[in-house]
């Protein structure tokens, strides 16, 4: 296990880099927020408040832990010497917060040799700050939070979310069409952090994406494990922007196999 010193301060600087981050985009919010530009398509937006959001963060980590190494969403990477990288969505939900919709969050993760060990998932329009260290569990709001157990698979009620790109989401449409009518529901947020929280929390029975990005799923994947979820991709693969699975054990087995036959994890 990782020095339990070192884990303590890794979570105080992501507690106050995620507080931070999220008063200044929930208070700062100008009331004619527009898009500074586009990622993938022009619907994957990016914000000026993204921008400011990431630049604090940035400097944060830099005051506080010089020689981590960091990667973010908007841009920002570097590489460090300490064997500590921080993985950084600094607005994971933007065209929900761009549209003035409380699913968005701030994603901060640290990893140590490669291995997320610290996640922090702060939703400031839900009062929500979710935290997990590797190890010690998951708490909401300073409480414990355990995933639900498992449903049977025609009760489980699971989210997932859409790539901007439009023939990747006509295939995940189709993917979609065939795996609704098997389950209980299904729910889409628009924020994969909260996603994967709400797994945790055991708001949701399971939750897929194909498309992640590491600063998506870092820290909700962590949260999400210390909570007893199960994580993964395809069979015997790790989470991945080929397709990231989180459930319950019970649910998650028999979720990721019907997500594989059904090709998910491809265009």
């Amino acid at each position: 296990m990782p020095d339990q010193a070192l884990l303590d301060e890794l979570l105080a600087v992501a507690l106050e880099a995620a507080h931070r981050a999220g008063e200044l985009l929930h208070g700062g919010r100008p009331a004619d927020l527009g898009v500074a530009a586009t990622k993938s398509s022009p619907v994957d937006v990016v914000t000026e408040m993204d921008l400011a959001s990431e630049k604090l963060i940035v400097e944060l980590i830099a005051e506080r832990r010089p020689a981590d190494g960091y990667l973010g969403e908007e841009g920002t990477e570097r590489v460090g010497d300490s064997g500590v990288r921080w993985v950084v969505d600094p607005l994971d939900g933007t065209v929900n917060y761009l549209y003035g919709l409380p699913g968005w969050a701030v994603s901060v993760a640290a990893e140590l040799d490669g291995r997320a060990v610290v996640g922090v998932v702060a939703a400031p329009v839900r009062g929500e700050v979710f935290q997990a260290v590797l190890g010690r569990g998951a708490l909401l709001n300073g409480r414990p939070i355990s995933c639900r157990p498992a449903a049977p698979w025609g009760q489980a009620l699971v989210a997932t979310g859409f790539n901007y790109v439009q023939p990747v989401r006509e295939h995940q449409a189709d993917v979609l069409r065939r795996l609704m009518p098997e389950l209980r529901d299904i729910r889409r947020g628009g924020a994969a952090a909260l996603d994967l929280c709400d797994v945790a929390a055991g708001r949701l029975d399971g939750y897929y994406e194909r498309g992640l990005a590491p600063w998506d799923l870092a820290a909700g994947a962590l949260v999400a494990r210390e909570a007893g979820a199960l994580t993964g991709g395809r069979p015997g693969a790790q989470p991945s922007g080929e397709l990231v699975v989180a459930a319950p054990p019970g649910v998650f087995e028999p979720l990721q196999a019907r997500l594989d036959t059904l090709g998910a994890w491809h265009d």
